[in-house]
C-alpha cells in the first residue's frame, strides 16, 4: 500500500481525508500510516544525505517514493508517475498513455494515489503546475498556454483527439445552410440567458400590467447584477412566478367575475386605469400566449444550464458555508498533526469544541451569522448548554414556587409576554434572513474581490441619445390630445405638452448624472442611481404616463420603443456595475484611432452646439485636478487640435505623394471641381432656389373666397358680394390654351408662360348685392347734396381674396382697392337715380374704369390688377349700377345691382344674368417644409444666407499665414504623448506632476524653437 503524504501540506491533507471517505478505516489506522510515513521519510532522507544526494523519488520505486503534493520534489514523482508492483495496466491510466502536453495544457499535474488493497481504488489528484521546470518537453510549449481557455486549447490543437477531428470534418462536409442553422442554434444556446431577458421584456411591453412588472425589475436589479451569472434561485423564482401568473390568469377567465359579466364595462376596458388591465387579469383572447413563450424560454435556458452542469451550482451563500467548513476541517487537521508530533495523544483526544470556537473567532464579521447557522459541530454543545440552562431555570422556578405561589392572571400575563418575545424574535429573525442576504449581495457588488474592469459608457450614452431623439420626434405620444401635431408647429405656437417636458428633463438629467458617476468612478452611486432609475422609470411609464395620455401603454408605440431602448441602457448599466468602472479615463472615445472615420466623427461631435463646452465643464467639475477651468479648456483644445493633425499625418503616410510629382487630375477635378461647383451654387443659390422651388416643388394655392365691395364717398357700401365654392370656377387646359392664343401681345404672352390652367380661377359674383342698403334719411339727403355739388366725389371699389394659409402662403388674405373720381354727368345720373320714388324702370348708371377683371394673387397680402392685359394703361373696365326698391312687405327695401358691361374671354356664366367675372391668377407657393427659406425672398436670402456663408468661406481662405506655426507640424506624436501624460497623471492622482506637465505644454506653445525640435520626424 502506498503511504499517504505528510500532514504538513494542505493538498496532501485533502488527499488523506477525502481518500478515506466511504471506507472503514479508523483514526488509529490513519495515525499508524502517518507514523510509518514519518519513519520512512526520516530514513530515506538520512540515507540520501549520507550519499550526498538530494531527496528524489524515482518512478520505478513507488513504494519508497510517495507523492509530495505541490512540492518541487513531488513534481518529479508526478511527472514520471507512481505505480504499484504487480498492478495491472487496467487499474488506471498510466502517465505513458497521457500526451506530454496534457499536463501543460490543463495547467495541472496528474498524480495517481492508490488506496488500500481491499478497496482497490485509484485517486487522481491534480496539482498546480506553476513550479515545473525540469521536463524535457516544456520547451515545446509556449508559456501562454497557462492563460488559454478550453475553447482556445481546442482551437490551437494542443493535443490530438481523433473524435474531435472526425467531428470537425463531418461538420465541414455539411451544406452551408445547415451550418448556418447550427451556428444560429449555437448562438442561441450561448446567449440563452439574453433570450430569456428579451422575452420577459417583450412580454411586459405587450401586457403592461403589474403581473408582468415584477420580472423586469428583478432582471435589472438581481439577475444582471449577479456575479458571475444569475443563481439557480433567480431562475426558479422566474419559472415559479410565471407558472403562478398563468394559473391566476386562467382562473380569472371564468365568467362569474363581475368585471367579466357586466357588458357595460366594455368602454372602461379601454381606459388605462381599468383594474383588471392594471393587474393583468383581463379576459381576452390569447391571454397567456406570451407567458407560455416566456415559460418555454426559461425551461430552455434551464436545460442548457443542466447540460453544462451549471444548474446545480451552489448559491454564493452555500459556497461560503462550504468554504467555512473546509477552513474548519483544515484547521482541525493542522491542529491534529501538530498535537501528534508534539505528544503521543491520539486523534480522539482533540477538543473539538475548542477548535470550533477558535475558528469562529477568526471569521469575518459579515459571515458570522452564516457560520453560526451552519456550524453543526457546536449544535450538541449548544443543546447541552440550553438543556442545562433549562434545568437550572426549572430548579430555580420550583424553589421560588415553594416560597411564593403566583396567581392565574400573572401566569397568563407571563405566558403572553413570553409569546410576544418569541414573536418579536421570530419577526426579527425572518427580517434578518431577508435583509442580510440582500445587504451581502450589494456589499459584494460594491466591494468585489475581483473586478473585470470594462467601459461601456459610450454605449450607454448612445442609448440615451437614441431615447432623446425618440422623445423629440415622437413627442405627440406623450401628450393628451396631440396625436396629429408635430414639434415645429407646437413650438411655433408656444405650446409644450407637460409629459413631453418631463420626459426631456428626465432624459437630459439622466445623461448628466451618468456622466458625473462615470467621472467619479463610484460604483455605489451607480448602484443607487440604477435602483432609483429602474423603479422611477417603470412607475412613470406604466402608471403616470397612461393617465396623462389617456392611452394604455400597450397602445402607445412610441412609448414602447422608448422603453425598449431604456431597457438596453439598464442592461449596459448593470454590466458596468458588475464589472466596475475603468481606473483611467483618457480623452474622448473617438480619439482612440487615427483614421478618416474618427476624424470626421470627432469634427461632427465638436460642431454640435454646446456639446463640447458642456462636456468640458462637466469633466472639470467632477475630475480631481489642479488646473483652472480656462487651463482645462486650453488643454482640451490643444488635444483636439493635435488629434486632428495626427489624423491628417496618418492619412499622408497611408497615401504618400512622391516628391516632384504633380497632383493627379482625379484629386484636382474631384476636390477642386467640387469646391468650384459648391461656391457657384452658394452665389446663385437664391435665384436657383426661388425658381426651382415653385416650378418643381410648388403647391397651387387656389382662393377659397373672393369678395368685392363698392362704396360711394364715405357712406355705407352700396354693393357687397362674395364668391365661394361653386362660384369659383376652374378652367380646363383647352380653355387656357385658347385664352393664350387670343392674346397676341408679347407682354401678355410672357406673363401667361409662368402660369398653368390650374393657377387660374374665375370668380362669378352675383349682380344683386347680398345686403340691403340701409342708409338713414339724413345720410341719404347728404349724399344727394354731395352728388349735386361742385366738390370732387370719389367712388371706391375693394376686393379681398382668401387662401389656405397652411399650404405655405405668407398671408391668408390678399386685398387691394381702387379709388376714382366720378364725372359730372355720372354724378347727375346717380342723383337722379336716388331722387326717383319708383325705381322699377330706372336706367342703370355706367361707371367708367373702375372694375379690375384680371387680378394676380401672390403669396403675400397684395392682390394687384394685371396691367399686361390692357392697352394705353387702361387697367380697369366699366360697370353699371342700378338701385332697386321693394315695398311688398309694407316696408321700403332697397338694394343695388352691379353688372359688367362686357364679358370676359373665358365665359362661365350666362350673359343675361347680372354680375361680375374676376380672373384670379394665383402664384404657386413653396411647400411648408421649405417655407422658412422661401419666406425670405430673393433679397432676403442674399442678405441672410449668401453673405453669412461668404464670411465663413473668406475666413477659411484668409489668415492661413498666422496659423502655419501650429498647423504645419511634421510629427505630433510627442505633443500627443504629452497631452495623454497629463490625462494619465491626473487619473493617478499625481497633481504636482500635472502642473509641471501643463507648464511644459504651455512653454512648448510659447517657444517656436522648442516646438520645431519637438515636432521633427523621429528619424531626424
Amino acid at each position: 500500500m502506498v503511504l499517504s503524504p505528510p500532514p504538513g501540506s494542505e493538498a496532501t491533507q485533502c488527499i488523506m481525508l477525502y481518500s478515506r471517505q466511504g471506507t472503514t478505516d479508523t483514526i488509529e489506522e490513519v495515525e499508524d500510516e502517518q507514523d510509518q510515513w514519518e519513519d520512512g521519510e526520516r530514513g530515506e532522507t538520512a540515507d540520501q544525505a549520507a550519499e550526498g544526494l538530494e531527496p528524489r523519488a524515482e518512478g520505478k520505486e513507488a513504494q519508497e517514493s510517495p507523492s509530495r503534493g505541490m512540492d518541487g520534489a513531488g513534481e518529479e514523482a508526478a511527472g514520471e508517475g507512481l505505480a504499484q508492483p504487480g498492478a495491472s495496466d487496467t487499474d488506471g491510466p498510466m502517465d505513458g498513455d497521457v500526451p506530454p502536453s496534457y499536463s501543460k495544457a490543463v495547467s495541472f499535474d496528474r498524480l495517481s494515489v492508490t488506496s488500500d488493497s481491499e478497496d482497490d481504488k485509484r485517486l487522481m489528484v491534480m496539482t498546480p503546475d506553476d513550479s515545473r521546470s525540469d521536463y524535457a518537453d516544456d520547451s515545446l510549449l509556449p508559456s501562454t498556454t497557462l492563460e488559454l481557455t478550453a475553447s482556445e486549447l481546442l482551437l490551437n490543437k494542443m493535443f490530438y483527439d481523433e473524435e474531435l477531428e472526425g467531428s470537425e470534418k463531418f461538420y465541414n462536409l455539411q451544406p452551408q445552410l445547415l451550418q448556418l442553422c447550427y451556428a444560429l442554434y449555437n448562438m442561441l444556446v450561448a446567449r440563452s440567458e439574453m433570450v430569456c431577458y428579451l422575452v420577459i421584456i417583450l412580454n411586459h411591453m405587450i401586457s403592461a400590467s403589474i403581473a408582468t412588472l415584477v420580472l423586469p425589475i428583478l432582471i435589472f436589479l438581481w439577475a444582471m447584477l449577479s456575479v458571475p451569472r444569475p443563481s439557480k434561485r433567480f431562475w426558479m423564482t422566474a419559472i415559479v412566478y410565471t407558472e403562478v401568473t398563468i394559473v391566476i390568469k386562467y382562473f380569472f377567465q371564468f365568467g362569474f367575475f363581475p368585471f367579466n359579466l357586466n357588458r357595460n364595462l366594455v368602454v372602461d376596458r379601454k381606459k388605462p386605469y381599468h383594474p383588471p388591465n392594471i393587474i393583468g387579469v383581463e379576459k381576452k383572447d390569447g391571454y397567456v400566449h406570451y407567458d407560455l413563450v416566456q415559460l418555454l424560454a426559461l425551461f430552455f435556458h434551464r436545460s442548457i444550464l443542466k447540460c453544462h452542469g451549471l444548474w446545480d451550482d451552489d448559491d454564493p451563500s452555500e459556497k461560503q458555508k462550504k468554504a467555512v467548513d473546509r477552513d474548519d476541517s483544515k484547521d482541525e487537521q493542522k491542529g491534529v498533526a501538530e498535537d501528534h508530533r508534539g505528544s503521543t495523544h491520539s486523534l480522539k483526544s482533540v477538543n473539538l469544541a475548542t477548535s470550533l470556537e477558535s475558528v469562529r473567532v477568526h471569521l469575518p464579521k459579515q459571515q458570522v451569522y452564516q457560520r453560526r447557522r451552519s456550524s453543526g459541530g457546536t449544535s450538541h454543545l449548544s443543546r447541552r448548554s440550553s438543556r442545562s440552562k433549562r434545568e437550572s431555570t426549572s430548579t430555580r422556578y420550583s424553589s421560588e414556587a415553594g416560597v411564593q405561589q403566583k396567581s392565574r392572571r400573572e401566569l397568563l400575563l407571563e405566558k403572553l409576554r413570553e409569546q410576544l418575545i418569541k414573536a418579536k424574535a421570530f419577526i426579527i429573525r425572518k427580517t434578518l434572513d431577508i435583509y442580510l442576504p440582500i445587504r451581502q449581495f450589494f456589499y459584494n457588488l460594491i466591494h468585489p474581490e475581483y473586478s473585470a474592469v470594462t467601459d461601456v459608457y459610450v454605449l450607454m450614452f448612445l442609448a440615451d441619445t437614441v431615447d432623446f431623439i425618440i422623445i423629440v420626434f415622437g413627442f405627440w405620444a406623450f401628450g393628451k390630445h396631440s396625436a396629429g401635431a408635430d414639434i415645429t408647429s407646437s413650438l411655433s405656437e408656444d405650446q409644450v405638452p407637460g409629459a413631453f417636458l418631463v420626459m426631456v428633463l428626465i432624459q437630459f438629467g439622466t445623461m448628466v448624472v451618468d456622466r458625473a458617476l462615470y467621472l467619479r468612478k463610484t460604483v455605489m452611486g451607480k448602484v443607487i442611481f440604477q435602483v432609483i432609475l429602474v423603479f422611477g422609470i417603470h412607475f412613470w411609464m406604466f402608471f403616470i404616463l397612461p393617465g396623462v395620455t389617456e392611452r394604455r401603454f400597450s397602445q402607445n408605440r412610441v412609448a414602447q420603443i422608448w422603453y425598449f431602448v431604456k431597457c438596453i441602457y439598464f442592461g449596459l448599466s448593470a454590466y458596468q456595475i458588475r464589472c466596475g468602472y475603468p481606473t483611467r479615463v483618457l480623452g474622448n472615445f473617438l480619439t482612440k484611432s487615427y483614421n478618416y472615420v474618427n476624424l470626421f466623427l470627432f469634427q461632427g461631435f465638436r460642431l454640435v452646439p454646446f456639446l463640447t463646452e458642456l462636456r468640458a465643464v462637466m469633466d472639470w467639475v467632477w475630475t480631481d485636478t489642479t488646473l483652472s477651468l480656462s487651463s482645462w479648456i486650453c488643454v482640451e483644445d490643444i488635444y483636439a487640435h493635435i488629434f486632428i493633425l495626427k489624423c491628417w499625418r496618418e492619412s499622408e503616410k497611408r497615401y504618400p505623394q512622391p516628391r516632384g510629382q504633380k497632383k493627379k487630375k482625379v484629386v484636382k477635378y474631384g476636390m477642386g471641381g467640387m469646391i468650384v461647383v459648391l461656391l457657384i451654387c452658394i452665389v446663385w443659390f437664391p435665384l436657383l432656389f426661388m425658381s426651382l422651388v415653385k416650378s418643381v416643388a410648388g403647391v397651387v394655392n387656389k382662393p377659397i373666397d373672393v369678395s368685392v365691395t363698392i362704396t360711394l364717398g364715405g357712406f355705407q357700401p352700396v354693393f357687397t358680394m362674395s364668391a365661394q365654392q361653386k362660384q369659383l370656377a376652374n378652367i380646363t387646359d383647352r380653355e387656357y390654351e385658347n385664352f393664350r392664343k387670343s392674346h397676341k401681345e408679347p407682354a401678355v404672352m410672357q406673363f401667361l408662360e409662368a402660369y398653368t390652367s390650374e393657377d387660374v380661377t374665375i370668380a362669378e359674383l352675383e349682380g344683386n348685392s347680398n345686403s340691403l342698403w340701409t342708409i338713414s334719411p339724413p345720410s341719404r339727403k347728404k349724399l344727394i347734396e354731395l352728388l349735386g355739388g361742385e366738390e370732387h366725389f370719389l367712388i371706391t371699389i375693394s376686393w379681398n381674396i382668401q387662401r389656405n394659409l397652411s399650404l405655405g402662403a405668407k398671408a391668408e388674405f390678399a386685398t387691394e382697392k381702387h379709388v376714382t373720381e366720378l364725372s359730372k354727368g355720372t354724378r347727375e345720373e346717380l342723383k337722379k337715380l336716388l331722387n326717383e320714388a319708383d325705381s322699377t324702370n330706372t336706367k342703370p348708371v355706367e361707371i367708367k374704369e373702375i372694375f379690375p377683371r384680371y387680378i394676380r394673387a401672390p403669396s403675400d397680402s397684395n392682390a394687384k390688377p394685371i396691367e399686361q392685359f390692357y392697352e394705353d394703361s387702361k387697367v380697369f373696365e366699366n360697370l353699371t349700377l342700378s338701385l332697386r326698391r321693394d315695398n311688398s312687405t309694407g316696408q321700403v327695401q332697397e338694394w343695388w345691382i352691379v353688372n359688367q358691361t362686357s364679358a370676359g374671354r373665358i365665359t362661365k356664366k350666362d350673359h343675361k344674368r347680372e354680375g361680375l367675372e374676376l380672373y384670379v391668377f394665383s402664384d404657386q407657393v413653396s411647400p411648408p417644409s421649405l417655407g422658412f427659406l422661401a419666406g425670405y425672398g430673393i433679397m432676403g436670402l442674399y442678405a441672410s444666407v449668401v453673405l453669412v456663408i461668404g464670411k465663413f468661406v473668406r475666413e477659411f481662405f484668409s489668415g492661413i499665414s498666422h496659423t502655419i506655426m501650429f498647423e504645419e507640424l511634421p510629427c505630433v506624436d510627442r505633443i500627443l504623448k504629452l497631452c495623454t501624460d497629463i490625462f494619465l497623471v491626473r487619473e493617478t492622482g499625481e497633481l504636482d506632476l500635472e502642473e509641471d506637465l501643463y507648464a511644459k505644454l504651455i512653454f512648448l506653445y510659447r517657444s517656436p524653437e522648442t516646438m520645431i525640435k519637438w515636432t521633427r520626424e523621429k528619424t531626424q
